[in-house]
């Protein structure tokens, strides 16, 4: 084994390692904005709380928080997760999504 070599398989690996953990949080990041999404559906549809947060924390990476809340005749849902990783690398992802609720479309006429 040459020199070049010794030193190009630490940095192969690192690279590899790298990718993989980019890969995942890109997987995660994408699981988190379909939870919101999921769940801003489920709240706009006048589903009970604990159905929204269920719907969307099945959607979301493990070990995901969610929130929702109403402003006006809006929902709002919000998952934030936390991804893997050694030091730098331990990021939190997080999404929101809002959705019209159903109650408030097709009101009288003025």
């Amino acid at each position: 084994m040459t020199a070049e070599t010794a030193v190009v398989i630490p940095v192969l690996a690192a690279f590899t390692l790298a990718l993989l953990w980019a890969l995942m949080a890109a997987a995660d990041q994408i699981r988190c904005v379909d939870a919101a999404r999921a769940g801003a559906r489920a709240a706009a549809r006048s589903e009970p709380e604990t159905a929204v947060l269920d719907t969307a924390r099945d959607a979301a990476p493990q070990g995901a928080r969610v929130e929702m809340g109403r402003a006006g005749g809006l929902w709002r849902v919000r998952v934030e997760a936390p991804t893997r990783g050694p030091g730098v690398l331990a990021l939190t992802l997080s999404a929101e999504a809002v959705a019209l609720a159903e109650d408030t479309v097709g009101g009288a006429a003025p």
